[in-house]
């Protein structure tokens, strides 16, 4: 199967398919995990998290000292510009305290703590890595999905892999100003994900597309959002006219408009690509490691 580019998913006729297919698989783990789904729930956490589980995962059993340290992170943090070092510090002492890290035991040397990711953070990790195959193989026709979830070292590869091109990608690592303002805000990408979720079949050229009735309300006791903070969200969205409701005070039916569905799938593209990368990536490194072993 040839690759996947970025235009090509998101021109594809399936593409808002599965865009609502991986909204709700991430809106589940969220659910299901809420305590591990908020370390990603703005832009910026998401980031962090994914540089920190790229370098748990790189770890080489062959060298002891490699992997993820404090110094490694917060690096990789500051050059990204996601945060101070100050807060990534916090991160990983918070990540500490819900027992999404350990030390790993028996390092070498005693002057360097170095980490790993426990069961319950690689599980959900996983999860999204597959959720993600899935949704790739809608578009092709491919068999990602069954192949990762039969040989896991496709997981543990993959990854790191998409973490680093996605890091390093403008599109993705600077989100177009349209859907911005929602994910540096703390679970504002859930939100976002929830309002994709209620697109119905419809017409991509369309200035304007009703999701329904929809209410601040409902969506903080959902996601435990100050109504506060969405107002403030939703608020820059309405006045540049992105989004709105057919009624005052936000009564009604929500409509979103084509540059903001198109901006937000866009910017969605380049993580599937991405992922489509890493997927083959994976696979000819596995092909590499059995033929030397052969």
């Amino acid at each position: 199967m040839p690759q996947l580019t970025r235009a090509s998913i998101a021109a594809h006729a399936l593409f808002p398919a599965i865009e609502k297919q991986i909204a709700q698989h991430l809106i589940a783990i969220h659910n299901e995990t809420p305590r591990l789904a908020r370390l990603k729930a703005s832009h910026r956490k998401w980031l962090m998290t994914h540089a920190m589980f790229a370098l748990s995962l790189s770890r080489r059993d062959d060298d002891p000292m490699s992997g993820l340290t404090a110094t490694r992170f917060i690096e990789i943090v500051m050059r990204l510009g996601a945060a101070s070092r100050n807060t990534a510090t916090a991160y990983l002492a918070e990540l500490f305290a819900y027992k999404f890290l350990r030390d790993v035991p028996d390092v070498p040397d005693r002057r360097v703590r170095v980490f790993e990711t426990t069961e319950v953070a690689n599980a959900a990790m996983m999860r999204w890595f597959i959720g993600h195959m899935a949704c790739l193989d809608r578009l092709d026709g491919g068999d990602r999905e069954a192949t990762t979830i039969a040989d896991p070292r496709i997981f543990k590869l993959g990854q790191p892999i998409a973490a680093e091109i996605l890091v390093e990608d403008p599109l993705w690592r600077d989100p177009p100003d349209t859907i911005g303002h929602f994910l540096w805000s703390d679970l504002g990408g859930m939100v976002l994900h929830d309002l994709i979720t209620r697109l119905g079949d419809f017409d991509r050229a369309a200035p304007r597309t009703p999701v329904g009735p929809v209410t601040l309300a409902e969506l903080s006791e959902i996601y435990m959002i100050s109504t506060t903070n969405l107002k403030r969200m939703f608020k820059k969205a309405e006045s540049e006219d992105l989004l709105g409701w057919d009624l005052p005070r936000r009564r009604g039916n929500l409509w979103l408009s084509r540059r903001f569905i198109e901006d937000y799938f866009t910017w969605q593209s380049a993580k599937f690509a991405a992922l489509d990368v890493a997927y083959r990536e994976s696979l000819r490194q596995l092909t590499i490691a059995q033929d030397a072993a052969a």
